[in-house]
């Protein structure tokens, strides 16, 4: 990938041969091409990888999917369904994420986007997709993305347990139909997008029972308020 990719060691372990296969040579030489044809790529490409970074393997203890970055120029920073920290007004799909904590845990989280400290204490906010063209969502979905963070999951499934996998809408479910749930808690409820939040996301509750799991397993809960 691009020069700048710094990739955390523990991942590094568990996926690192991922990119000298074919599939990641050719996602590579796509991104490449779209560069040198003026696109603008999202986010900057040392924060390609942000999720991983940011939550390393051995910490992971919940997993939210999301599907790409958010196209628009200074949202995007590597975490599903977060934004950088001056952003405002929110994206509909994290106001509603936002509503069902308040409703959920008394938690309001309205001032900001940034869901940086969640990552920091084990929640990986992984976007099946983890590059976008600007101004183009989905742009860059069947280019080889999918299969890197297939990879990532099948790595948490197989080498971890108790890991509380949050998953949003028809594609998250998809992606995670192979998740081991004799091992994990799988969480399932219709996207928090204003075209579904109200066919069931809204009185799902996923922050207590994700906290509800981790405490009964022995894991410290997730401090769901941001800063």
């Amino acid at each position: 990938m691009e020069k700048t990719i710094q990739l955390e060691q523990s991942w590094l372990a568990q996926v690192g041969e991922e990119f000298a296969k074919p599939y990641m040579q050719d996602l590579k030489q796509f991104l490449l091409s779209e560069k040198s044809r003026g696109k603008t790529i999202l986010p900057v490409g040392s924060l390609w990888f942000n999720a991983l970074n940011s939550t390393p393997f051995d910490q992971v203890k919940v997993v939210i999917l999301g599907q790409d970055p958010y196209p628009t120029k200074g949202h995007a920073h590597g975490l599903c369904f977060s934004v950088m920290p001056d952003v405002k007004p929110l994206p509909k799909s994290l106001l509603n994420i936002n509503k069902e904590l308040q409703d959920d845990l008394q938690i309001n989280n309205g001032h900001t986007g940034y869901l940086q400290p969640w990552a920091e204490q084990g929640v990986l906010l992984l976007n099946a997709v983890l590059t976008v063209e600007q101004g183009r969502p989905n742009s860059h979905q069947g280019k080889g993305w999918e299969q890197f963070t297939d990879t990532v999951i099948q790595r948490i499934n197989e080498g971890k347990e108790n890991v509380v996998f949050i998953l949003w809408g028809a594609y998250a479910q998809k992606k995670g139909v192979h998740i081991d749930q004799q091992k994990h808690y799988v969480l399932k409820s219709p996207h928090p997008s204003p075209l579904s939040a109200h066919r069931g996301f809204f009185g799902s509750k996923p922050f207590s029972k994700t906290n509800n799991w981790l405490q009964n397993h022995q894991l410290e809960p997730i401090n769901w308020q941001l800063r």
